[in-house]
């Protein structure tokens, strides 16, 4: 089916679930939105991130898009189901997948979970892994500087090693710990700064790879894969902001050979 495939995000950090789906299924069209203009949904109400996160999968409907990823763990884990009930195409968040991978990583059944304010006080991951593994100890930690200041550029030096430290030191009470989700999407832009301070004996996921391997799964069982292109097809990127926000990330971006980036304005009428 040669339709495109959706993937929405506060912000920015959705590239590096976006970055693993064209990895994986170089064939597929992906359009991206990203609402840059309001991120962080971390510290929005839920009302506001219901409605910001419906504005988004409206615009992108009107492109017939024939999947949708959340590549937004605050809109998946307060919005998940209602989108799944009220959608007609397969809809695919990032926790369940970032769960699976903790419990297939973990040898001690002890797993730190870190991410917006939002993310951590739904519960999601830490009942996605009670689910999977009723055994499992996990300790969830809400570190709501880090999106603000990775969508400002802000991914390396001293400063951001001791931003990433002070909001980690609640860790150091898990003695037994050996792996952490990065339970926001945004938070792999800074995983190399992050692993050195949990340390080696840490393994750190992302649900980026799972994420794309379920969609892969989703589209091969029912038979709606992009027929095959001679060349990979490169993702559309919608921005509710200045198009320089995207551009401070040419690390992500680099990997892609023509990127269409435009702005985009979206619709604030509640039409779900």
């Amino acid at each position: 089916m040669n339709k495109p495939i959706g993937v929405i995000d506060s912000g920015i950090g959705g590239l590096t679930v976006l970055t693993e789906l064209h990895r994986q299924l170089p064939d597929e069209q992906f359009i991206y939105l990203g609402d840059t203009l309001r991120c962080p949904y971390g510290t929005k109400t839920k009302e506001q991130v219901i409605q910001y996160t419906w504005e988004l999968v409206n615009y992108l409907i009107q492109h017939d898009i024939k999947l949708l990823v959340i590549a937004c763990n605050t809109a998946t884990a307060i919005l998940l189901d209602d989108l799944k009930e009220k959608l007609s195409i397969p809809v695919i968040g990032v926790v369940n997948p970032g769960a699976r991978a903790a419990v297939q990583s973990t040898k001690t059944n002890s797993v730190g979970v870190i991410g917006t304010t939002n993310t951590v006080e739904s519960g999601a991951y830490a009942n996605s892994l009670e689910v999977l593994n009723p055994a499992i100890e996990t300790m969830s930690i809400a570190c709501p500087k880090f999106v603000p200041m990775i969508e400002h550029g802000n991914v390396t030096g001293d400063p951001v090693k001791k931003i990433v430290q002070e909001s980690l030191q609640p860790f150091q009470e898990m003695t037994n710990m050996d792996t952490l989700i990065l339970g926001c999407t945004h938070y792999p832009i800074i995983q190399d700064i992050i692993e050195e301070v949990v340390g080696d004996h840490v393994t750190v996921l992302s649900s980026a790879l799972e994420t794309a391997t379920e969609v892969r799964s989703i589209l091969t069982y029912s038979n709606t894969l992009h027929e095959p292109m001679n060349e990979p097809v490169e993702p559309i990127i919608y921005t509710t902001k200045e198009i320089q926000s995207f551009e401070k990330l040419k690390v992500i971006l680099g990997q892609f050979a023509h990127i269409h980036l435009a702005k985009v304005q979206l619709n604030e009428q509640r039409t779900w």
